[in-house]
């Protein structure tokens, strides 16, 4: 089962301006086929399929834990998306009626790369790529034979790494590419990780082929303060008790990748402490969350006062 915290795992900053066309290529992070709707869905029914879990438990584990956090990713993109979608918030934006849509408020919408983002989704992120194109489950590779799901695995968060270093060189605003520096360095734990399990069942040394593409996470300046804390190093296993036998896997006498800062690799029992869930404020005149939303708002201020 899975527990839901209403933070984002990590901190992002408002984006400079209202951008829609660069929300576009982050959606290639979510529903793209090396996106997160793909790890999240690989990994997920990986560990649901998952045969002989006791007897393979450190495997089965690494495969668990890692979807809880790709999870999290989904969520994480997800709101960048939004917030590129909307740009930077105002005070009391989403307090006054919508105004007079005579007036085509949002015309330039039109013109954008997604139209779709902003006419169906009121300018929301769903699971499609850069193009519009839904995810689908023809994404997912779930054999049950542990050689060649750990494999595919480790495939899909190198093609991921890729496609992140491609949207992160078409993106300028700080939004978008906090959420590339921060999933470059997460997914080449899992990249790591993936690597390190083929190692012991394989004896094959996959982890030098690390990484790929051969461009080091020091070259990306939104990457260095995860790499300064250590992240690079910390595999979680996203559960109070359950999980542990990460450290199989993920342990100490492993460390870091060369081009990384060193250090022995860490299990971290539990999830990171993450950063506030995004207010998304509304637009009343996208009618998001409606025209004239104040009745709304006072009602659900005495609804939730009378839950305290």
């Amino acid at each position: 089962m899975f527990m839901r915290v209403d933070r984002l795992i990590t901190e992002l900053p408002p984006p400079a301006a209202q951008d829609p066309n660069a929300a576009a290529a982050l959606q290639e992070l979510l529903g793209g086929k090396y996106g997160e709707m793909s790890t999240l869905g690989n990994y997920m029914f990986q560990s649901f399929n998952f045969r002989s879990k006791d007897k393979l438990r450190p495997f089965y584990s690494l495969v668990a834990s890692i979807t809880a956090e790709e999870l999290a990713h989904v969520e994480l993109v997800s709101n960048g998306v939004a917030m590129l979608n909307n740009g930077p918030e105002k005070k009391n934006q989403d307090v006054k009626p919508g105004g007079d849509p005579s007036l085509t408020p949002h015309e330039a919408m039109k013109e954008i790369r997604l139209a779709s983002a902003f006419l169906s989704n009121g300018g929301g992120a769903t699971p499609v790529n850069s193009n519009g194109a839904s995810w689908n489950n023809d994404f997912v590779t779930t054999t049950g034979n542990v050689i060649f799901d750990l494999l595919h695995n480790f495939h899909l968060e190198c093609g991921a790494r890729l496609h992140k270093l491609r949207v992160y060189e078409t993106v300028s605003d700080p939004t978008g590419r906090e959420v590339c520096g921060y999933l470059l360095v997460r997914g080449s734990v899992h990249a790591h990780s993936y690597a390190l399990a083929l190692k012991k069942l394989t004896g094959v040394e996959i982890e030098k082929m690390l990484p790929t593409p051969n461009i080091p996470l020091s070259k990306i300046p939104e990457c260095q303060k995860y790499l300064d804390e250590g992240s690079h190093r910390r595999l979680y296993t996203w559960s109070p008790g359950d999980y542990k036998e990460i450290s199989g896997i993920w342990s100490n006498d492993e460390v870091a990748l060369p081009d990384d800062p060193p250090g022995p690799l860490e299990v971290v029992e539990g999830m990171p402490d993450g950063g506030k869930m995004q207010q998304l404020a509304g637009v009343p005149s996208a009618f998001t969350p409606d025209y004239a939303p104040e009745e709304f708002y006072e009602i659900a201020s005495k609804l939730y006062k009378k839950s305290r």
